[in-house]
């Protein structure tokens, strides 16, 4: 039950992903057929790079002058945030930020509503602990959310959004989630057509819990105002889009030509041959592109995690699987060579890119992470094995412990692993000692995804439940528990595991970096879009996001 989708019908039921970049009629960067062979890439137009580095030196300086004036300084962070570009702005949206934070340490007055909340989910998303009391001032003198601010649309939303960043025990923010989206539910027919589809659209797919990138293109649609900044900031967004895009064809050629030079489609036909998917996930975990080379080396383990839970899923017998978790624990080459070939090839191409990132990891960062990543193999093929046996004797587990178990045999474990020494910030014997030990930043988006994808499941006709589900074990556990009863509890705790991401990332006592953190919100983020199924059980949001990555 791997990795963004455990089933073979989760994948997108629609053309593959090779198939829908050949089908690009612009053809600028080369294509990828469904044997994976690329032609020839076209280098990005100097003129377009000097275009887009003036472009954003100059928005520097809008920033800083924007910045003076408290409200425009957050509507503007928001803006670029939103847009995906913040990552060239960060030093100039801290020193904004910092000011705003000692702003943030009081109550706020009625009529406030956009700012406090607009202002609150900035710090806090940019790190800085913001106390949820700033919202007593919203209330009136019974303790409820004021109802006069039943006709401030904007300043409803904002107050939604800021909900989704709520801790575990603050149910300030619980109601203020539950006052806003029911006020902004009620008022949807009241609004014209474009106002309404804003309003639907925040309430189902709010900023914190959602990709930005994928995200820019429906808000430069609505972006408007009267801030002369917007149309610089509109012109720089699409010209940093197509310089990332075309980073990303880039990418994807490369890592379809590594996978076909490897060979082990060709000798492991039963297993999944979905190189540009595995990319895309990298994508997730960071967009920018000066993280080309991370993107690349991570797309290796992830294609391992597929190929390794298809070996447990649909080919190896019992006792073969349980030899290879044997072998694989230990890392034992003896073992491995009384294994069949296919297992024999699969660990020998797995041995060598575990010690080839080991080694570059070395290089670039002075930390040997080679017995972290073989024991991370290690407890991923013990999970798989752990299912196996569970539902090949009709087992079912208690429900929490199926999901303790499927936190690791989701393969999120062993990917941000991966992706920890690879951007290699903050490593440390401390931050070794936790990421070996699966951490609360990493088990929370583990079991948003594992939970996702049950829910996926129930929904995916053509699933066969081999693999069981948190949903069968959780009515079995209950009897009596409707299925759409236990839909209701899943979702609680997708929920609830959102708030212990949001209690990590501002955490004081976790010692890792902020792009790591970024990475396992970004995980998680992505999760929705593998399970929104349409009346056909297609994906046609994921498919779109596959679009908008690679695609004019």
């Amino acid at each position: 039950m791997a990795f963004f989708g455990s089933s073979r019908s989760s994948i997108i039921p629609l053309k593959t992903i090779s198939q829908i970049v050949t089908a690009d009629s612009t053809n600028k960067w080369g294509t990828v057929d469904s044997n994976h062979k690329s032609a020839p890439t076209t280098p990005l137009n100097d003129r377009i790079c000097n275009e887009h580095a003036h472009k954003v030196k100059d928005f520097k300086q809008i920033i800083n002058v924007a910045g003076e004036d408290p409200s425009e300084g957050l509507a503007i962070i928001d803006a670029v945030q939103r847009l995906g570009v913040d990552h060239h702005f960060q030093d100039e949206i801290h020193k904004i930020l910092q000011k705003h934070y000692t702003l943030a340490t009081g109550t706020t007055t009625h009529g406030d509503c956009m700012i406090t909340s607009l202002r609150f989910r900035l710090l806090r998303q940019e790190g800085y602990y913001v106390s949820a009391d700033v919202f007593e001032g919203l209330k009136d003198k019974e303790g409820k959310f004021d109802q006069n601010l039943s006709g401030d649309i904007k300043g409803l939303m904002a107050l939604y959004e800021a909900s989704q960043l709520s801790m575990e025990g603050e149910n300030i923010l619980d109601e203020a989630r539950d006052y806003s989206s029911r006020l902004l539910n009620a008022c949807i027919t009241e609004l014209d057509h474009d106002q309404a589809r804003i309003v639907e659209h925040t309430l189902t797919h709010p900023h914190h819990k959602s990709l930005a990138r994928f995200m820019a293109k429906n808000f430069l649609r609505d972006f408007h105002g009267t801030n002369d900044w917007i149309d610089d900031l509109k012109k720089l967004a699409k010209v940093d889009f197509d310089m990332a895009q075309s980073t990303y064809q880039k990418e994807v050629v490369q890592i379809s030509q590594w996978w076909k030079e490897l060979g082990l489609a060709e000798e492991l036909k039963f297993a999944r041959d979905q190189p540009v998917k595995w990319y895309i996930w990298t994508t997730t975990c960071h967009q920018d592109p000066s993280f080309s080379e991370l993107r690349i080396n991570l797309t290796k383990p992830i294609s391992f995690v597929y190929l390794i839970d298809d070996i447990f899923d649909v080919y190896g017998t019992p006792q073969e699987v349980t030899d290879f978790t044997e072998a694989v624990d230990r890392w034992d080459h003896d073992a491995i060579d009384q294994l069949p070939y296919y297992m024999k090839i699969c660990f020998k191409a797995l041995d060598d890119i575990t010690n080839e990132i080991s080694y570059k990891v070395y290089k670039q960062h002075g930390w040997n992470p080679l017995d972290s990543l073989r024991k991370s193999w290690g407890r991923l093929c013990n999970a798989f094995l752990t299912e196996a046996k569970w539902f090949a004797s009709g087992h079912l587990p208690k429900a929490e412990e199926y999901l303790e178990n499927g936190i690791i045999s989701s393969g999120v474990p062993v990917v941000l692993l991966h992706l920890f020494f690879l951007l290699g910030e903050g490593v440390t014997q401390k931050s070794v000692e936790m990421i070996d030990n699966t951490p609360a930043i990493v088990s929370a988006a583990a079991a948003i995804l594992r939970l996702w994808d049950d829910l996926g499941s129930a929904k995916d006709e053509d699933q066969d439940g081999k693999d069981g589900s948190y949903l069968a074990c959780y009515t079995n556990e209950n009897p009596g528990c409707s299925l759409e009863d236990a839909e209701k509890h899943v979702k609680s705790k997708i929920c609830d595991e959102w708030k212990q991401l949001n209690k990590e990332c501002l955490s004081q006592k976790n010692p890792f970096s902020p792009s790591f953190l970024k990475a396992c919100l970004n995980v998680s983020r992505m999760v929705p879009l593998m399970y929104e199924y349409d009346e056909n059980r297609r994906l046609p949001r994921l498919e779109e996001f596959l679009k908008s990555i690679l695609i004019k």
